[in-house]
């Protein structure tokens, strides 16, 4: 009889077992959650430590904003939960920025990681996503490569490198077809030996093949991330004896290149450096050198949209200054896109909440078209703007032009 007794307590424990804890333990989000834990992987040193400054003061500023309001309700539990970062510096290293973010994945039980600025340290968080069915969006990293790849679990706030090559030379374009340029003009290409250099490389060709008869590319070659010496490439440029010089570049590679572009003599009509041009730091190295440059990016505090006001306003109370270039912009619409994610999805996992992304159509986003909206592959295609530097200091945006502020300026003294 005592043995039939603990036979039968031994199977009621089985029976609340199998019938009381999958309730409990199959979503533990649901049951204790405090609030609700989001990673951060972002280069503070190194080599990026610029770009991955100003775009972690965007996730803080968009986080702070959120939790001021009450944070976000999740439904199936019936409550505001606030957002909590968990921030990890990758050193601008591709090994270690993989790692962080299989860490915050693994460990650290995120919702999601935002992250994976350049095109070099995205595509090597990239694989993490799938792996860990985890939703990664990534802040910083635009090139093609990384979203073709069938990954499911992956998103991006930046447009495709492509186009920004492409409505590079669109912009040139209009200039011809307003006769502040010539038609048949020679362009010289140096891209970054990266996939981002060869989406960008790519898209102005594009455009020059659809368009016969505008521009001309007489010279490309690519070169290594970080290289403290130009001078090679310059002279090859120098040699093409083109009219535009266009380059693909990272922040510390423009200074360096634009430095030793300066040194060797050269003049062109029209320069470029890609996405980069108007950056504080480049202008304070540079000083009028960086005048007429002109560089297609994701955003501009010049957008005529009332919440980029507002949004301009908020990041200078937060950080004594206004954004610098795009970079803010980009990883705040994240953090506002994983938010309505999870509010209109309801709960806390991750597969609801990679579902929800999918199907995001954030208005009033601070991005051009003021649409927030992940295509098939996971990435935005948000349209480009195109801004000059002036004299002065000045940046103006000049293309398109329903949201110009300012005139696209060919300077009479670059001219050959």
């Amino acid at each position: 009889m005592k043995m039939k007794w603990l036979s039968a307590l031994a199977l009621v424990g089985l029976l609340l077992a199998g019938f009381g804890a999958p309730n409990a333990t199959s979503n533990p989000a649901a049951v204790a959650a405090k609030d609700i834990p989001v990673g951060v992987v972002l280069p503070l040193t190194g080599r990026e430590a610029k770009p991955g400054q100003f775009q972690k003061e965007g996730i803080e500023l968009a986080i702070k904003q959120i939790n001021e309001k009450g944070g976000i309700f999740v439904r199936e539990l019936n409550q505001k939960l606030q957002l909590r970062e968990v921030f990890y510096d990758d050193g601008s290293d591709q090994a270690k920025s993989a790692g962080l973010a299989e860490r915050a994945m693994s460990s650290d039980d995120v919702v999601a990681v935002l992250g994976g600025y350049s095109t070099a340290l995205g595509e090597a968080e990239s694989v993490m996503p799938d792996r860990y069915q985890t939703p990664w969006i990534t802040t910083g990293a635009a090139a093609t490569s990384i979203f073709n790849r069938g990954y499911q679990w992956i998103f991006g706030t930046l447009s495709p490198v492509d186009l920004l090559g492409y409505t590079t030379a669109e912009f040139l374009g209009t200039l011809v077809d307003t006769g502040k340029l010539r038609k048949g003009l020679k362009v010289a290409l140096a891209l970054e030996n990266t996939d981002h250099g060869v989406d960008y490389g790519n898209g102005i060709k594009k455009w020059i093949q659809e368009r016969g008869g505008y521009f001309t590319v007489v010279f490309s070659e690519s070169f290594d991330l970080g290289s403290p010496d130009f001078s090679g490439l310059l002279q090859k440029v120098k040699n093409a004896h083109a009219d535009i010089f266009l380059a693909d570049a990272h922040l510390q590679d423009y200074i360096t290149m634009h430095r030793q572009y300066v040194q060797a003599g050269l003049h062109h009509t029209m320069i470029s450096y890609g996405a980069r041009g108007p950056e504080t730091d480049a202008r304070k190295a540079l000083g009028d050198a960086t005048d007429y440059i002109f560089a297609g990016i994701w955003w501009s505090k010049n957008l005529p949209y009332p919440q980029v006001k507002k949004f301009v306003d908020d990041y200078k109370g937060f950080t004594g200054r206004e954004p610098d270039s795009w970079y803010a912009a980009t990883a705040y619409e994240a953090v506002r896109g994983l938010a309505a994610a999870i509010e209109k999805g309801g709960a806390l996992k991750k597969a609801t909440i990679r579902d929800e992304m999918r199907k995001l159509d954030l208005r009033e986003s601070l991005l051009p078209g003021q649409v927030l909206r992940f295509g098939k592959g996971g990435q935005v295609d948000t349209p480009f703007v195109i801004v000059q530097n002036k004299p002065g200091g000045r940046v103006d945006l000049v293309y398109p032009k329903d949201a110009a502020n300012g005139e696209a300026v060919v300077p009479p003294a670059a001219q050959k």
